[in-house]
């Protein structure tokens, strides 16, 4: 099992220069990846916010082994060319240490509506798994057409091709009691199971999660299973029993309310990741 850190693109110390540091300590004692939120407004308004991004390119010229991502993009904000050539850029920039983590987004009355954006989830995830298809189709080089209901391309290639191969793995975030976000991460190389409302994935709830994938998917290639913990509370004994479960990618916030301060964020990455 791989252990991550998860930091937010806003508030007190969200800015490049801190969290490419925090990065580079993170990497110093043995965790195994840093990933950054991709909001494009704060929680509170007023509050700092960078873009993901810069952020993530700051970070990658840091640091030289630890995994990089954002959790999580939301495509149908984004032009998918757009983000096609941000995430070979980045691909390249890190030397193939980059997880593209992709989802609805939200939450929509902030992310979509206040822009006038479509924010029905049904039409978002539409948008989703064409945008997911264009950017396959870009990132393989070759002539390129597609013609979707939300997206058209015509005769594009795309150069270069990213460092990793066959593809930039692509993690799906999604609610865990919704089957068909389930069924669209099992086409892709992970999952990101997000409470409902509040409440705590089980182990049990986890092996569900997990069970249903494999039913979907058709092929036996590696498959990440990844939680993020939001309280700091998982003893070593608890994340035995979620790898057992099937979980690959643990992943400790270290954000507010999570942590209060930098400094305490930097005790919890000095700490280095669990033993289990």
């Amino acid at each position: 099992m791989r252990f991550g850190l998860d930091a937010a693109n806003f508030g007190e110390y969200s800015d490049p220069f801190t969290l490419a540091e925090l990065a580079a300590e993170a990497e110093d004692v043995g965790w195994d990846g840093f990933f950054v939120f991709d909001h494009i407004l704060p929680n509170d308004i007023g509050s700092d916010l960078f873009d993901p991004w810069v952020i993530l390119a700051a970070i990658a010229m840091r640091t030289s082994r630890i995994h990089i991502g954002p959790m999580v993009t939301p495509i149908p904000r984004r032009r998918p060319w757009k983000l096609a050539r941000e995430t070979v850029s980045l691909d390249h920039l890190s030397g193939g240490r980059l997880t593209l983590s992709v989802g609805l987004g939200g939450p929509p009355e902030r992310e979509f509506q206040r822009f006038g954006e479509i924010a029905d989830a049904r039409i978002r995830a539409e948008m989703l798994d064409e945008g997911l298809e264009v950017l396959k189709g870009l990132w393989d080089g070759g002539p390129f057409d597609y013609e979707g209901k939300h997206y058209q391309l015509h005769d594009v290639v795309f150069a270069p091709k990213p460092v990793q191969s066959p593809r930039i793995p692509i993690w799906i975030g999604c609610k865990w009691k919704n089957k068909k976000p389930l069924r669209r991460a099992a086409q892709w190389e992970g999952v990101f199971p997000i409470p409902h409302n509040g409440e705590t994935i089980t182990p049990g709830n986890l092996r569900t999660v997990v069970d249903y994938v494999d039913a979907h998917r058709d092929t036996d290639s590696h498959f990440d299973v990844i939680l993020a913990d939001h309280d700091g509370s998982r003893t070593p004994e608890s994340l035995a029993a979620y790898k057992q479960a099937g979980l690959t990618w643990w992943v400790q916030r270290i954000h507010s309310p999570m942590v209060r301060s930098l400094d305490e964020a930097r005790a919890r990455i000095r700490e280095g990741p669990p033993v289990i």
